[in-house]
């Protein structure tokens, strides 16, 4: 396929390209910075400049396309929630995310597929409850956010455009994402699970989630909203004991909320919180998991870094 990615050279964006690449798929990356783009792919990818708020000559690069995908948006643990960063969190997803839809529109011929990044922040805290594709949303910013980004994005389908939302969890790799800061403490003998611990971590090792976008690229069954994660999830208390065991490290130190939320303000409600979701949408339309176990997943990122 001729694809064109938007945020192809983050911790998930340049795992997923290199995955298309050897797949011997065709890529146009949009980028605010071509040179990283160069630097991570060489001359076998086509690197495009826009500042995703703005249309442009960029547009020219969704000619021929078949696919679209939207990873573009500031990293959501990456500062503390202040009003300004909020507005950037927001801004940074629903501005690319139109542009696209409204390029893709006036487009003679469009593509067949757009997926766009979301989370699974979507759904709010829900304790102890389930929660599949078919769960309503929740309260909260991050709920608000998700909703926002995707209602953008959905807007695709009256173009006749298949469009598939990926509800991201916590996503685990080596390079990038939640895993090398919470795993800090326990390279220092201070780890342990953020408290209350009965919170549920919904997971997916990285390289599922590339599996799970390409997959969801070439399943033309699939449309809507999709969770990105794996079947398992599991509560703080025992991803903790798992991180623990694959480091080789005790898991003692429990971090009180009051800490987490005295130190990150409102962003402290990802970690006290959580979602028990499931990925019932790739299941049922017969998509293979790699790592099904959180502590297969984790062992397996931690074994490859020794």
């Amino acid at each position: 396929m001729n694809i064109v990615v938007a945020g192809g050279t983050g911790f998930i964006g340049k795992a997923l390209c290199g995955q298309l690449l050897r797949s011997g798929h065709r890529l146009t990356i949009l980028t605010r910075t071509p040179a990283a783009v160069e630097r991570l792919f060489g001359s076998t990818v086509k690197a495009t400049l826009w500042d995703a708020r703005n249309s442009g000559g960029w547009e020219r690069s969704l000619n021929g396309a078949q696919a679209v995908i939207n990873l573009a948006g500031a990293g959501i643990a990456d500062a503390r929630w202040t009003d300004r960063r909020k507005q950037l969190l927001t801004e940074s997803r629903i501005y690319p995310t139109r542009l696209l839809v409204q390029a893709c529109a006036r487009l003679r011929v469009r593509p067949e597929v757009f997926v766009s990044a979301s989370g699974i922040g979507f759904y709010g805290p829900h304790g102890d409850e389930v929660l599949d594709e078919s769960s309503g949303r929740g309260r909260g910013f991050l709920s608000d956010l998700c909703v926002q980004w995707e209602s953008t994005a959905l807007e695709a389908a009256s173009q006749g455009i298949r469009v598939v939302c990926m509800r991201t969890g916590m996503v685990l790799g080596p390079d990038g994402g939640a895993l090398p800061r919470m795993s800090l403490p326990f390279r220092l003998f201070l780890g342990g699970p953020v408290m209350p611990g009965t919170q549920w971590v919904s997971w997916i090792h990285r390289d599922d989630l590339v599996g799970l976008m390409e997959w969801a690229l070439a399943t033309p069954a699939v449309s809507g909203p999709i969770n990105g994660v794996a079947p398992s999830p599991v509560t703080m208390a025992e991803f903790c004991r798992l991180l623990g065991l694959a480091l080789r490290r005790p898991s003692w130190l429990p971090v009180p909320e009051f800490v987490l939320n005295t130190a990150l303000g409102e962003m402290g409600s990802i970690m006290t919180t959580g979602q028990r979701a499931v990925p019932a949408v790739a299941e049922g339309h017969g998509y293979q998991f790699r790592f099904r176990e959180a502590q297969r997943a984790l062992q397996a990122i931690f074994s490859s870094l020794r």
